[in-house]
């Protein structure tokens, strides 16, 4: 037995001992747990010990007391109070925990004793090293087959080919579970390891069995993780080799007709072929998941799609959690999330009712219950996030109708709807809560405070309250006495036995482990917590909650609270008047559109539908390396830019070899498009693993927004001038938008998010500026994140889409007329949002267009008028498929259909940095060749 298996992991800094080698097993292990006050590590009053490991003196009194009942009533006591065989055996290792720890804790308090108190306490074991072998001689005293040293605790690396745990024939102790609940957990791995193996995977570097060795390791370590911290309520079936939203269309065998696809499991060739097309047939279409930065594969349904259960993964996974000795509950998309999420496909009527296949999912899902039960699940947890939606009466009434529908196969089971990301609204709220089936709901209480009026003015009684209490959409520890306010408010309305502590919502959408992030300040760190780290928020919510504070942990935690309100460098008083002094203007260039564009074609000369790329070039092995090793200051700043300015003359050389008429440098000294930004802010930070999925292996790492944001000095204009030089053909200046560094960072959530956003709008204001001077004519400023910021509720979007629309026009207000601005969007439904685009006033906007079936060409055929330059994507670049010209000439056609010839530009969906080189010059060649075609049927109409 491990000190390690009995704590959970400690999120605060830590003031380590100045006394103990850092290369000391018990080091390593301290600096592991963090743990900063270890006068307060002792098993009789600290928390950190596990409720497992009880002193001896409360072993002794519950034996007593069970003594005295069985002498009482003896047959009684035998047939109710019989243990299970193995509880002597725990008996026995608590007693052994106890003794560990008490006499580990002596060491402990001793590492942080000066040298003179260590002389005059321990003089005789410190010269003998006896200091060091306390709690070995514990271990090997009780339990001679333990391990003779303290191992450390370090999560899995990307660097190890395996990540498998020893296997042991002993169960480790844990803490006793609290009334505890995690959503879902990141499955990408702390140093990204599926993402490695994905991608090994898909280049035929490994086999199918190596992919799916690193991802049982992986769920290993996720289950073990969380049983260790305490937590009852433990998710399976979270895990996604790509997608979950892709693995309930294989679990429902709603696989397009294109894939080949015709009975069986689902395998890897057909489930990934879905995800990223393959050489024949293209990718099913991607979009953001509700409002965050995470895509889901769009199922493709129709009234001919026959269902059937194709995939059991989620059986097999509780399963593999049960072999671990870990209950969990199986966690399934909701029948009407995955419907409403779906849309019709490309042969269907748009007008189909997708809700219509409700009867036909359900016998699936049916099956896939009944073989959980026969898998000893207690539990089941549906995802039902589209429940914060607007939903109308018929579908909340379909909502209603399949769960009763369900109810029999439901039957001996618990069963869990959560729901996430918003308030639900009063309407849905009644109709969940109204099920007879349900056993709990699950509520987001950090972006759906006003479901506490809900709460309180209507809980069903005798039935569980997830309050999902911890943000799993931001990285900020928790405030744990404001949640332990919001807990107490609960249980004054349904009680405290009815009430489980749990996240907002799956912290997928956070990073891992803050364990891994050694660069970061110590100040800084002590106000943040990953995934891992909000495990243990909830387990000490929950013990707190239930009577078991712990004061030390609330005190340390209410000390960084305060230190982050008061630090100076959070907030700056010049930045904040300059804010509130824009909020005066609405920022509108002086000339119209039309106008704009007449000037800037005279200054460009450009042909007929004019070719661009979005941004980025190929990333290879080589370019990454490069920027690590200056990040790394192992090559000189002269060798770094002389390797940048190479790359840059090859991406000029191709795009003028295949006749692009707007160029761009390729991006090869960025390493992401919001990171390379952020790095030259004043108010961000930067982690070295805090990497969030963002779909399939694509992950980002997120830049923290700690402060009042300002540009010190201009941040791409050298590289963009170098560029310029290379060429006579226009080079764009990229930048990436306000409100996508918004929304593609871990905000500060101590300020409303449109004053940051303001801010950062300011200091891209200041780099436009410096770029036209530098003579850069044509100026792109992303906004990829526009519609992802976009609020659920149709009452909350005006007030986003006025913010957010304002703080791009702040960003080029300025400039003059024969400086060509444009911006860039993708992956996302923009139809309900184009007024709001084209009230951006960007002089060309790009837009993904390919991938979703060209759905964003409908809006111009029921009448909308976009006067400025678009180009709707020609290809998808997100899969390694490469369009033949044809199929190109064929979509540019359907442009020209309803777009005018003197506004539409051709361009890829989206940046090519996760492409060869190979895939993009044979796409982009295409490209070039399908619109001279077109060119030349113009001239001759």
């Amino acid at each position: 037995m491990a000190v390690g298996n009995l704590i959970p992991f400690s999120f605060f800094s830590v003031s380590r001992s100045r006394h103990l080698r850092r290369s000391h097993p018990l080091q390593q292990e301290l600096e592991r747990l963090n743990i900063d006050n270890l006068q307060t590590w002792e098993p009789k009053r600290s928390s950190r010990v596990c409720e497992g490991a009880v002193t001896s003196v409360e072993a002794r009194s519950e034996a007593d007391q069970r003594r005295q009942e069985r002498e009482k009533h003896p047959k009684h006591m035998e047939e109710a109070t019989a243990p299970p065989a193995d509880t002597w055996e725990q008996t026995r290792q608590k007693m052994v925990a106890v003794l560990v720890l008490t006499e580990t804790s002596q060491l402990l308090r001793s590492m942080n004793q000066s040298p003179s108190e260590l002389n005059r306490n321990n003089r005789s074991s410190l010269k003998k090293g006896k200091t060091i072998r306390m709690g070995q001689r514990a271990l090997q005293r009780v339990q001679p087959s333990l391990p003779s040293r303290i191992p450390s605790l370090t999560p899995p690396s990307s660097s190890s080919p395996s990540l498998r745990c020893a296997p042991s024939s002993r169960r480790p102790l844990r803490p006793r579970p609290m009334s505890s609940h995690i959503v879902g957990y990141p499955r990408i791995g702390p140093k990204r390891e599926l993402k490695f193996a994905l991608e090994s995977f898909w280049d035929g570097k490994t086999g199918a069995e190596d992919l799916q060795n690193v991802a049982a390791d992986l769920r290993r370590s996720i289950w073990k993780h969380m049983a260790g911290v305490g937590i009852k309520y433990i998710p399976s079936n979270t895990f996604s080799y790509y997608d979950q939203m892709l693995d309930t269309t294989a679990m429902l065998g709603a696989v397009p007709s294109r894939y080949g696809w015709e009975s069986g499991e689902v395998g890897f060739d057909v489930y990934f072929s879905m995800a990223r097309g393959n050489d024949s047939v293209p990718a099913m279409e991607m979009t953001k998941w509700f409002d965050t930065n995470y895509h889901y594969i769009v199922p493709e349904l129709g009234p001919s799609v026959k269902f059937s259960y194709a995939s059991h993964k989620a059986v097999e996974e509780f399963k593999e959690a049960k072999a671990l000795g870990i209950d969990t509950v199986p966690v399934l998309i909701g029948p009407m999330t995955y419907l409403l999420l779906s849309k019709p496909a490309k042969d269907v009527d748009k007008s189909f009712c997708l809700l219509s296949l409700i009867d036909k999912i359900l016998p699936v899902y049916k099956e896939v219950l009944t073989d959980l039960k026969s898998a000893g699940a207690r539990w089941i947890q549906f995802d039902e996030p589209i429940l914060v939606m607007d939903l109308d009466t018929n579908q909340l009434q379909a909502f209603s109708d399949a769960y009763s529908h369900m109810e029999s196969s439901l039957a001996g089971l618990n069963v869990l709807i959560a729901t996430y990301f918003a308030d639900v609204p009063a309407e849905a709220y009644k109709a969940l809560t109204s099920l007879k089936c349900v056993t709990g709901f699950g509520f987001d209480l950090v972006r759906g405070l006003e479901t506490l009026d809900l709460i309180k003015v209507d809980f069903p009684r005798g039935k569980l309250l997830f309050a999902g209490v911890v943000d799993g959409r931001n990285i900020w520890a928790n405030d744990l006495s404001a949640s332990l306010k919001t807990l107490q408010t609960l249980e004054d309305i349904v009680g405290k036995e009815k009430v489980v502590v749990s996240t907002s919502c799956s912290l997928l959408h956070t990073a891992v482990d803050l364990v891994n992030e050694i660069k970061l300040d110590k100040e800084l760190k002590s106000w943040l917590a990953f995934a891992a780290q909000k495990v243990v928020e909830v387990y000490a919510l929950a013990r707190s909650f239930s009577g078991v504070k712990d004061e030390a942990m609330f005190a340390s935690n209410s000390m960084r609270q305060a230190s982050r309100r008061s630090s100076p460098r959070v907030t700056n008083a010049t930045i904040q008047h300059n804010v509130a002094a824009v909020m005066k203007s609405d920022h509108r260039r002086s000339t119209k559109v039309s106008a704009r564009l007449q000037a800037q074609q005279k200054k460009l000369n450009l042909p007929p539908l004019p070719t661009t790329t979005i941004g980025s070039f190929p990333q290879t092995a080589d370019l990454r390396r490069i920027r690590k090793e200056f990040k790394a200051r192992k090559i000189s700043e002269i060798d770094y830019v002389q390797a940048i300015k190479v790359e840059f003359e090859k991406v000029v050389k191709l795009q003028e070899e295949l006749g692009i008429d707007v160029l761009v440098h390729g991006e090869a000294e960025r390493n992401d498009m919001v990171e390379f930004f952020g790095e030259q802010l004043f108010g961000f930070a930067f982690t070295s693993n805090g990497w969030v999925q963002s779909y399939g292996s694509r992950c980002v790492k997120p830049p923290i927004i700690y402060g009042d944001v300002s540009r010190p000095k201009a941040m791409t204009v050298f590289w963009s001038s170098m560029a310029q030089k290379m060429t006579k053909r226009p080079m764009k200046g990229m930048l990436t938008g306000p409100v996508t560094i918004l929304n593609w960072s871990f905000v500060r959530n101590d300020q409303p998010r449109y004053e940051t956003c303001f801010q950062i709008a300011l200091a891209i204001k200041d780099e436009v500026k410096d770029l036209e001077k530098a003579g850069i004519t044509v100026i792109q400023i992303d906004e990829a994140a526009l519609r992802e910021g976009l609020p659920l509720r149709r009452s909350e979007q005006e007030l986003y889409l006025d913010w957010a629309v304002h703080a791009f026009r702040i960003t080029n207000c300025d400039v003059r007329d024969t400086t060509q601005i444009h911006t860039h969007m993708c992956y996302s439904n923009f139809n309900d949002i184009i007024n709001s685009i084209i009230n951006m006033d960007a002089d060309v906007i790009t837009i993904e267009n390919s991938r979703s079936d060209e759905k964003l060409l409908s809006v111009f055929h029921e009448g909308v008028k976009y006067g400025a330059g678009i180009g709707p994507g020609v290809y998808d670049i997100h899969s390694p498929r490469i369009p033949s010209a044809e199929e190109i000439a064929e979509r540019i056609n359907k442009m020209l259909a309803v777009l005018d010839s003197k506004v539409l530009w051709v361009n890829p969906d989206c940046g090519l940095k996760t492409r060869k080189y190979s895939e993009v010059k044979s796409a982009l060649s295409n490209m070039v060749a399908a619109t001279k075609l077109i060119r030349s049927q113009l001239n001759k109409s």
